[in-house]
């Protein structure tokens, strides 16, 4: 599988520029400083500890160039494609101070964002066979939200809201506030433009029975049901809105979640609290 999508420079270099300040502090690498030529020439290996997939290779790029653009970095791999332990990721030669000063950055970007994409791609695979899609939340760290959604989508994901302003999502704190679920479905629908989404979370059936008495919306989020329950929500909704599954969904619990006919299954660890991946760097020359 080949991953087209990508981010710009300009979506990286934030997040990248803030990491290497962060770690090079305002005397830099003192230890390199100490021990070596820091003009010494050095190559050294990206090679995956782990099976996986692969994410964040223009980060990690951008982690040696911003610190000197002669430091030349080649990929052998590309982002979305399926690693196993041992395989080269990428090449990086340049001076001893841009590599070692670069290394945490770069490692620390490509095992995060490679751990989403791989676990993206095993809920992914969970649920092959059915119409679900997999998506991620907000529930990304502060400052990362663009790369995090990113390597959702490299390990073949997508994404739910990017921020509040995409689309009207009402939820219980919301119905609690405006008087319940056909009051505030009849004020999203006064506020909202003739592209603005609304989508609707429920707990129960009476909500969603309610919602759909009340001229509906464009999407239910059904939140922590059970899976009979999933089914019903489903025959409910016949195919007039968007079904999304949510809350609690695991590896093991996705496959029979996907069977009920819903047609998104949304899951924050996937950026919140994700394992990464086992990436080392080596010297070679």
């Amino acid at each position: 599988m080949t991953f087209q999508t990508f981010l710009p420079d300009l979506l990286w270099e934030p997040v990248v520029r803030a990491a290497l300040v962060e770690d090079l502090g305002t005397g830099g690498d003192v230890t390199t400083q100490a021990l070596l030529d820091p003009e010494q020439p050095l190559q050294a290996v990206f090679r995956a500890r782990q099976n996986g997939v692969l994410a964040g290779l223009q980060g990690a790029q951008l982690a040696f160039s911003l610190l000197d653009r002669k430091a030349e970095f080649i990929s052998h791999r590309q982002d979305g494609d399926r690693i196993g332990a041992g395989d080269v990721l990428a090449v990086i030669d340049g001076s001893a101070s841009t590599v070692l000063a670069g290394e945490r950055t770069a490692l620390n970007l490509l095992s995060h964002l490679s751990g989403i994409a791989t676990a993206t791609r095993a809920i992914v695979d969970a649920v092959h066979g059915t119409k679900a899609r997999i998506c991620c939340t907000r529930k990304t760290l502060p400052g990362l939200k663009a790369v995090q959604k990113y390597a959702v989508r490299a390990g073949g994901g997508a994404s739910h809201r990017y921020r509040l302003d995409d689309a009207i999502l009402i939820k219980d704190n919301h119905l609690a506030l405006c008087g319940g679920v056909s009051a505030a479905l009849k004020a999203a629908r006064q506020r909202a433009g003739h592209l603005m989404k609304i989508e609707l979370e429920v707990d129960t059936l009476d909500q969603l029975e309610e919602a759909l008495a009340a001229g509906g919306a464009d999407a239910y989020l059904l939140d922590n049901m059970g899976v009979e329950t999933l089914r019903r929500a489903v025959r409910l909704i016949d195919g007039r809105s968007i079904a999304e599954a949510s809350g609690g969904i695991t590896p093991q619990t996705a496959r029979p979640i996907a069977e009920t006919g819903v047609d998104v299954l949304s899951l924050g660890w996937l950026t919140h609290t994700v394992k990464a991946l086992d990436i080392g760097l080596d010297i070679s020359g």
